[in-house]
């Protein structure tokens, strides 16, 4: 079995992510697509947003939609127990309390990790065309993909040769002062890895899947959309669209709130400079609470009028980033703006750029990987309203 297309929305908590992922699966269902949504989210938005109630299991919606909730928790103790009880079992011979073993061997991120390796059951095991998944805040989940790379195929192969002789390493247990790992700790995370491989070829297919931002017309969610939109090309994914959500409608101008309209309306311009060329779309603030088929179908189509939501709306994303022989590059689009009315400050894990131009000062913050930790901004250039940010490590030789 195989699936036509995956679409995962991700954004920082409380930006609206959940109705939008629902909405999005109503007006696939209505076009006619086999459709499943997924979440993850423990607080079971779906069931808000559909006004009805999504289970455990596959729930139908309508015609053509159906919904899962997947229970992280219980996901994350089928698939991890075994290794968890290893784990702790190492932790405890070494005197560590049981209680603290245990949150000792819990992997980070697993709940999120869970909803990847249930997509996989899912596509493996049912016949969608296309299935939307809801993710937990910010999509830190999606850097467990790169599980296989760092085990690779040789340690595979030797966790494969091992399990048979699982039972004789017992023998070991006094010689080497640790717990051995049994049959089944063994089989388990070859199963995990195995797993991980197989649903990370569809993730990486750009004709397949894409990764949507959901944020709102406020500087902390614009921040943070940023920052996820350079891990999802960092991971190798494709962001191909970006919906501002609750945005207030122009009706408010010379009203109480119009200061926020107008911040509202210069937050919005920077984004169209910030994640150009990548598209994005507007859902205006409903006057009352997003939920139920009829509101769900109705922002839907606000933020895809004509178009078909299955459609990839881009490829490529802005930002380039490039990496090797100790040298990293981040292309950033900036347009019309020229050499002498750009600024650059580092601060921590982020770069200040500030772009002086005729409508004033604008900062952009560009969040930067976590490798820059041990590298220098070495050159910064202007070419073609592209920036090109050159970082070294230390030790490398200084920039000309």
């Amino acid at each position: 079995m195989s699936v036509d297309r995956i679409l995962f929305f991700t954004g920082k908590g409380g930006t609206g992510k959940s109705v939008i992922s629902a909405a999005t699966s109503l007006l696939l269902s209505e076009l006619g697509y086999d459709t499943l949504i997924i979440s993850s989210d423990p607080a079971h938005s779906l069931s808000d947003a559909f006004q009805t109630t999504v289970n455990r299991d596959i729930t139908r919606i309508r015609d053509n939609l159906y919904a899962l909730n997947v229970d992280p928790v219980k996901e994350a103790a089928e698939h991890y127990g075994v290794l968890m009880d290893y784990i702790a079992s190492i932790f405890r011979s070494r005197g560590v309390d049981e209680l603290i073993a245990y949150e000792l061997a819990a992997m980070p991120g697993m709940t999120g990790i869970a909803t990847i390796l249930k997509l996989d059951e899912v596509i493996h095991g049912q016949g969608f065309e296309c299935i939307v998944v809801d993710m937990v805040p910010s999509g830190e989940a999606l850097r467990f993909l790169y599980i296989p790379a760092l085990m690779g195929k040789i340690s595979r192969r030797i966790l494969k040769l091992a399990s048979p002789i699982a039972s004789m390493s017992k023998l070991l247990e006094p010689v080497v002062g640790l717990p051995a790992p049994d049959r089944e700790s063994i089989d388990k995370g070859i199963e995990l890895v195995e797993r991980i491989d197989r649903i990370k070829g569809l993730l990486l297919d750009h004709n397949v899947t894409s990764v949507r931002l959901v944020t709102n017309p406020d500087s902390f969610s614009i921040n943070n959309t940023r920052r996820t939109y350079i891990q999802t090309l960092l991971y190798g994914l494709n962001p191909d669209l970006i919906i501002v959500n609750k945005v207030l409608p122009d009706s408010l101008e010379n009203t109480y709130l119009s200061g926020w309209l107008s911040t509202q309306e210069r937050l919005l311009n920077d984004m169209e400079s910030i994640f150009h060329p990548v598209p994005i779309r507007r859902l205006r603030l409903f006057d009352r609470e997003l939920k139920g088929i009829d509101m769900l179908m109705e922002a839907a189509r606000e933020i895809y009028g004509e178009d078909d939501p299955s459609k990839v709306f881009y490829r490529g994303g802005g930002i380039e980033v490039r990496h090797g022989d100790g040298e990293l590059e981040i292309v950033y689009p900036i347009r019309h703006v020229d050499r002498d009315e750009i600024e650059i400050e580092r601060i921590g894990d982020e770069l200040l750029v500030t772009l002086y131009t005729d409508m004033g000062p604008t900062t952009l913050v560009i969040p930067l990987p976590a490798i820059t930790y041990k590298m220098r901004l070495a050159k910064a250039r202007l070419i073609n309203n592209r920036l090109h940010l050159i970082f070294i490590e230390e030790d490398g030789a200084d920039a000309g």
